[in-house]
């Protein structure tokens, strides 16, 4: 079996989606799987190793209050070569980029390939649907032309497909549990005592860094806190909204956030590790959370707010706290609860490790292998046949526009 992993998102940055490609591919490997990862370029430099083929071309854009890419390939011989070259029997896609996604699958090479859509963004309600609400429907027509089998990493993110009649399944992120534990080294800076509570994520919108440094304000000026040694904010990533939120920090005499830029890696396993909480104040778009399985591999308890995509993932954990989003001293509280509480958060912590077992690579690779057979065994599904022509004519009919 010849699997290429084909990410829509650049390797030029950290997230989420690299982070489960490599994962994936990794298991791949171990099993002697021949697996290559093809990804778009943003930067003349970036080089990753030989099982990562730069393909296309990423521009950085805004999509739905965070950063997405939009990617093209302008010579399209290029896709040819690669694939053709590759010889791959599965595609896998990570997401959809227009129009990289469409080139690859209208190519020659990819004819004969079985396609593997894996979905993992929560877009339903964006800004983006509302301005253009056709982008689901020219999606289900593509998928139904050239996809073979749909995995979500949440139900939530199926509910996009409700139009797509092929195979279908939800099967979550994985963890790689060598990489992400308790027994990773700590960071020797952050052992003086204090409770180190740890965000890890873009700062943007979309992560809702504003409400956690709100929050912190409470906890740090609360003086039974003070009294028990206080307590330590430590904000891992960069975004476009840093110098709000450090500007935020210096209005407010804030004395122990530290902004410690973008760590991946085994360094960010030990940031982890060197944490007594992991909060995650995202307010929307989020489908699975992978900050939060890493954070719970680690024996951490997690504290977030309740969009949609962290109380699907979340209900009934009891490794986790969920408070009202955007409710910054709910949730103040709740992290105040296990600051007073070390056992508690022991217990959250043990629970936790319990919970991220399950999603093991070994095991999601399992089920996404499984399902791989599965959507084989009904490649010979007829599927509607494609055309730009009809999706056009459909989306500027009156009834669509009604």
């Amino acid at each position: 079996m010849r699997v290429g992993l084909i990410s829509f998102h650049s390797f030029f940055q950290p997230g989420g989606v690299k982070r489960h490609v490599f994962g994936l591919y990794k298991e791949f490997k171990k099993r002697g799987i021949y697996t290559k990862i093809i990804v778009p370029r943003r930067n003349i430099s970036e080089n990753y190793g030989k099982d990562v083929i730069l393909l296309g071309t990423s521009f950085s854009m805004k999509f739905s209050g965070s950063q997405s890419d939009f990617d093209i390939n302008f010579n399209p011989l290029a896709i040819e070569n690669v694939i053709g070259k590759e010889k791959f029997d599965i595609l896998h896609f990570h997401n959809f980029g227009f129009p990289s996604a469409l080139q690859i699958l209208a190519s020659f090479a990819a004819m004969n390939t079985l396609n593997i859509l894996t979905f993992h963004a929560n877009i339903e309600g964006s800004k983006f649907l509302k301005t253009f609400p056709e982008f689901l429907y020219i999606l289900n027509k593509i998928c139904q032309w050239k996809i073979d089998g749909i995995i979500a990493v949440s139900p939530l993110n199926l509910k996009v497909f409700k139009d797509y009649r092929g195979p279908k399944k939800v099967i979550p992120n994985g963890i790689d549990l060598e990489e992400f534990n308790p027994k990773v080294p700590k960071i020797k800076k952050f052992l003086d005592g204090k409770i180190n509570i740890l965000f890890v994520g873009r700062i943007e919108e979309r992560k809702g860094l504003i409400y956690l440094l709100k929050a912190f304000k409470i906890l740090e000026k609360t003086p039974a806190i003070k009294q028990m040694g206080g307590v330590r904010l430590i904000v891992v990533g960069e975004g476009e909204l840093k110098k709000d939120c450090k500007d935020y920090v210096k209005r407010n005499n804030l004395k122990e956030v530290r902004f410690e830029g973008e760590i991946s890696g085994k360094e960010l396993a030990s940031y982890y590790t060197s944490s007594d909480i992991f909060c995650s104040p995202a307010i929307f778009g989020e489908s699975f959370g992978m900050v939060l399985l890493e954070a719970m591999a680690s024996g951490k308890p997690v504290v977030a707010f309740a969009n949609e995509g962290y109380k699907e993932f979340l209900k009934d954990k009891k490794g986790a706290f969920l408070v009202p989003n955007k409710d910054y001293k709910a949730l103040a509280k709740k992290i105040e609860i296990l600051i007073k509480n070390p056992n508690l958060r022991e217990k959250m912590g043990q629970l936790a490790i319990k919970e991220a077992q399950k999603y093991s690579w070994q095991k999601i690779a399992d089920q996404i292998l499984n399902f791989y057979d599965f959507c084989k065994k009904n490649k010979k599904y007829k599927k509607q046949e494609f055309s730009f022509e009809k999706i056009l004519k459909k989306i500027t009919s009156q009834d669509f526009l009604k």
